[in-house]
């Protein structure tokens, strides 16, 4: 097909919408029995090009719609509405074993799709394109605040969703990399729920003094919290990922100042010195590091650092103590840390304690470490920075491409559904109507 013989229509919608959105592809206009390829490019702000497409053929009025028709090949196959923002990968040429993570939650991730004739496998900045347009997915909705918090020795920054408040809210830890990571809470808050990200591990206190955070450090978080004047002090929830679900699960059990509606773990253990502090609790997993694996690509595999499960109780949480709702979300393939067996270990724990009712478990097959969001490229393995010792590696998080992005979509829903119904439900005099 000459292009001037055609002129192809491309639609998207939304063209700007939150990234854990659906959208709608159409290709209109082309030949019926047209072979054609949807191709996405991204530009990441460390410089990187992503890509994935898609190959297509067209029905006999002339019509493509991906979240309708099948990719017949590209880097997915089959019916998949948003195949091409979870099968994105970086460009031939490109630095192994990268992640693509969203650092400035303000700015929007920019991203070409584009359609070309035929069923192309390559060489697409080559080419001319059938027709193009650029589409906008955020992290933070409209009316959003990002409020830096500083006070009290904290690293952290706080999102209040759009309008008045009060809102309930969320602590969000994440893992053994430190850093202040955003958009997770940003996402959040973009959904209805105030959420603080916690930088507990590289914070300005610990890079001035030389000193890990103790205990008090998290209180201290969930005290500003509960006394802001846009948060309900009494709906605040915990999430940690990784490392953070150590974190999480110990404050939860054991704080006398954090009184939590609920937690939220992703893809980390129970599994840690009871009474020790931040500090002791990294030296004793370092203790264990002959445990660590490598295998043929150098990658380095955690997850018998932890294992076999202990059986003394001053070794790890005691979950059974629980007395709020507790969600576990597993990946069957975790690679980088024993988490289908800790969450076999505190299933038993809070059971014991005639505490099943407050359990949910999310167990998903061919899944790994890196539950993100919704449409978040998978990485089986990815450059990863010890926030402790700066050990720079190669991390294998596990999971493969499709069953890992089914995992993703699916638990984020149920997650906001678990923290909706245990933060905006139950009885308070002082609760606002849900959003």
């Amino acid at each position: 097909m000459q292009k001037d013989q055609c002129c192809v229509k491309l639609s998207v919608q939304p063209s700007r919408g939150l990234v854990d959105e659906k959208f709608t592809i159409l290709v209109q206009n082309t030949p019926p029995g047209f072979q054609l390829t949807v191709h996405v490019l991204h530009h990441s702000e460390d410089g990187h090009d992503w890509e994935a497409f898609a190959h297509y053929t067209a029905d006999n009025t002339g019509t493509v719609n991906v979240s309708e028709d099948p990719s017949l090949g590209g880097t997915y196959t089959g019916v998949e509405p948003m195949g091409l923002m979870w099968s994105l990968r970086t460009v031939p040429g490109s630095k192994p074993w990268l992640r693509m993570r969203k650092k400035n939650v303000q700015t929007p991730m920019e991203f070409m799709i584009s359609v070309y004739q035929g069923h192309q496998t390559e060489g697409f900045t080559d080419q001319v394109p059938l027709v193009g347009m650029a589409v906008e997915r955020w992290y933070m909705a409209p009316g959003v605040k990002r409020i830096p918090i500083t006070e009290e020795g904290l690293t952290a920054t706080l999102f209040l969703p759009s309008g008045p408040g009060p809102f309930p809210a969320i602590i969000d830890l994440w893992g053994g990399g430190g850093q202040l990571v955003e958009y997770r809470a940003s996402l959040l808050a973009s959904n209805g729920i105030a959420a603080l990200a916690l930088d507990y591990l590289t914070p300005k206190v610990t890079m001035e003094t030389g000193k890990i955070v103790e205990n008090d450090y998290f209180e201290k978080a969930y005290k500003l919290l509960e006394q802001h004047p846009q948060i309900h002090g009494s709906r605040i929830a915990i999430l940690g990922l990784s490392f953070g679900t150590c974190m999480a699960l110990k404050l939860a059990v054991y704080s006398q100042v954090m009184k939590l509606r609920c937690v939220v773990c992703v893809s980390g253990s129970h599994i840690q010195p009871v009474d020790g502090s931040l500090k002791e609790v990294l030296d004793h997993f370092n203790k264990n590091n002959e445990k660590t694996r490598v295998n043929e690509e150098n990658q380095i595999i955690w997850r018998d650092l932890l294992l076999p499960i202990p059986t003394d109780p001053a070794f790890k949480v005691d979950v059974g103590r629980l007395q709020v709702p507790l969600m576990l979300i597993v990946g069957e393939d975790d690679q980088n840390w024993p988490v289908p067996e800790s969450a076999k270990d505190m299933k038993e724990m809070m059971e014991q304690a005639g505490n099943s009712h407050l359990l949910t478990v999310l167990l998903y097959p061919n899944t790994g470490h890196l539950i993100e969001p919704p449409y978040t490229p998978h990485v089986r393995a990815a450059n990863f920075v010890v926030a402790n010792s700066r050990q720079k590696v190669v991390a294998l998080y596990g999971g493969n491409m499709v069953g890992h992005s089914r995992a993703q979509e699916d638990a984020w829903r149920k997650m906001l559904v678990f923290l909706r119904v245990n933060l905006f439900g139950g009885p308070d005099p002082g609760a606002t109507s849900s959003p």
